[in-house]
């Protein structure tokens, strides 16, 4: 497993029942992990570490097939490539792919009906100006519309202006496609979403950028840098933590290198930690 903590994960698909999910990859993002995770120490980090010395976090979306319908999770980057700069919280940006990985998957953006956001960060929100994804509805949680301005690296004020006639708000709990509920996890952004998929004897949690490597799900404790309200996001990681250990749970980390499908398992002495799941 080790090998696949540091490389960018391709395109990966489960089923769930009668519902089919796949992450649709768009680039990566480096993590610097003293700037990401200012509370921690070069020991804390084992093998998660590329050559360079960040964690890799894959970018891209969840694209949900039930019948003829599909929903997509999250967009990636978009057409991004930007290099390391020194002492900087990220190292290289690199996206541009998830339309023609779409394209691949027979559903471009005119066969998708929605997409759902778990939030408003530009590696989330990729491509929603451009072409690529003209048609679908964009579907966002009320608190996380509502407090656009406030939310950093947010897309700039004149993309969420063109954006606005698209978007429909959605409420905690609330169906927004078969089987698929929205779950509020605020933290991370102040009206941060993680989606529930329900199919067969499984279901899924896609929780967005609650947590940013499986070393969190051990570690739910260590503060992030760029969390809007540190707290309130360490106890949704631990709540979410222990709902993820639950029976027939599968987890999706969109930033989880190449082990994004996974369930919490007990390790040594009890403490969690995190198993991959590839079928």
């Amino acid at each position: 497993m080790s090998e696949r903590l540091r490389r960018v994960a391709g395109i990966r698909s489960l089923q769930l029942g009668e519902t089919k999910v796949t992450y649709v990859p768009d680039g990566v993002v480096q993590l610097s992990p003293h700037h990401w995770f200012p509370d921690t120490r070069d020991a804390d980090y084992g093998d998660y570490l590329d050559e360079a010395g960040y964690f890799v976090a894959s970018a891209g979306g969840l694209l949900v097939e039930r019948g003829d319908r599909a929903l997509l999770i999250d967009s990636g980057l978009g057409p991004v490539s930007t290099p390391a700069e020194p002492d900087s919280i990220v190292g290289v940006m690199q996206g541009g792919t998830l339309p023609d990985h779409l394209t691949r998957l027979g559903r471009p953006a005119d066969r998708i009906e929605a997409v759902a956001f778990t939030h408003l960060h530009g590696d989330h929100v990729g491509w929603v100006d451009h072409e690529a994804l003209s048609g679908p509805e964009f579907l966002f949680s009320e608190g996380e519309w509502q407090h656009r301005d406030v939310v950093h690296h947010a897309p700039p004020a004149e993309t969420l202006k063109a954006m606005e006639p698209r978007v429909r708000t959605v409420a905690d709990g609330e169906e927004i496609f078969p089987g698929v509920h929205v779950l509020l996890t605020p933290g991370h952004t102040p009206g941060h979403a993680a989606y529930v998929i329900d199919g067969g004897d499984r279901r899924l949690i896609a929780f967005g950028d609650v947590f940013h490597t499986p070393l969190q799900i051990t570690h739910p404790e260590w503060r992030v840098a760029v969390d809007h309200d540190p707290e309130g996001a360490i106890a949704f990681r631990r709540r979410l933590a222990s709902r993820l250990a639950e029976p027939g749970t599968v987890g999706f980390g969109i930033h989880f290198a190449d082990v994004q499908f996974g369930r919490v398992v007990p390790g040594d002495g009890g403490v969690p930690g995190w198993e991959p799941v590839d079928g």
